[in-house]
């Protein structure tokens, strides 16, 4: 059984790739990584591909917005080009899936609201289908508000994905959203191919909730893997077989990234999780 792959989602550090590319990608690939995963890379493929190549790192999954208008973050909002454009950047690179990382809140509190996210991400994935690639979609906490005859939003817009469509779950916005983490990975089986590998102290209640006050990335209690609340190892040897990419992510480093990077990698190295 084949462990999967670390990788690093570089939304942890776009600071410091923005402001130097190749030497935040060799900081990386000295810490032994051989994969990222690309964020914000539609604008800038042929740079993204050039800093890569000179530190040997590969992208075989990538972060762009495909069923929005508008990218949200909680530290702003991204302009979304055309699904095409996204492909084109993303062959480019080399990226092999492509992972819609945000669909805004109140898209997942209807049923006509989910159904519609499942069929954009349906056709989404007809169209990357001539390019060679594959399309995702990555989870915060706001797809477990709603429940529909005891599923929750998530669970019906899985269900109502084509097969093709790639899950990857953020453990620690599962956990966020109120879930069993290691039971939710369980249950997605082979359609989980990525998790990212968060730790920390989530919130009270969940950040995402309509009711719920703003909050900033800036505001989140994320530590080291291993060492918060958030059950990665059960979560981990629960996908054991499905899951392809562990990826490391912070949406709030608690110190300098790059050392926060080789800890949590450290958890999965020593722990067994990766290869």
């Amino acid at each position: 059984m084949a462990l999967p792959l670390a990788s690093i989602q570089l939304y942890s550090l776009a600071a410091e790739f923005s402001a130097d590319p190749h030497g935040s990608l060799d900081k990386l690939a000295a810490l032994g990584l051989q994969n990222v995963e690309a964020f914000d890379f539609v604008r800038r493929p042929k740079e993204v591909r050039a800093a890569l190549d000179a530190a040997g790192l590969e992208s075989p999954t990538g972060h762009a917005p495909l069923l929005s208008d508008e990218l949200w973050t909680p530290d702003g909002s991204i302009p979304t080009p055309a699904p095409e454009a996204v492909f084109e950047a993303a062959a480019t690179i080399g990226i092999k899936t492509v992972i819609d990382p945000f669909v805004a809140v109140d898209r997942w509190l209807t049923e006509d609201g989910v159904a519609d996210i499942a069929e954009r991400l349906n056709r989404a994935a007809e169209v990357a289908d001539g390019y060679g690639l594959r399309v995702g979609y990555h989870n915060h906490a706001q797809e477990f508000i709603a429940t529909f005859d005891g599923d929750t939003a998530f669970e019906r817009f899985v269900a109502s994905t084509d097969q093709t469509v790639e899950i990857e779950l953020d453990l620690f916005w599962a956990l966020a959203g109120g879930q069993d983490v290691p039971k939710l990975v369980s249950r997605l089986g082979s359609r989980l191919v990525a998790v990212h590998v968060k730790d920390g102290v989530v919130p009270p209640s969940n950040p995402f909730a309509p009711d719920a006050p703003a909050f900033a990335s800036s505001s989140l209690d994320q530590r080291h893997a291993g060492e918060g609340k958030v059950p990665l190892g059960d979560s981990l040897r629960a996908g054991a077989g499905a899951i392809r990419y562990a990826v490391v992510e912070y949406d709030n480093p608690p110190g300098n990234v790059f050392d926060d990077v080789a800890a949590s990698l450290a958890f999965l190295r020593e722990g067994g999780f990766v290869r």
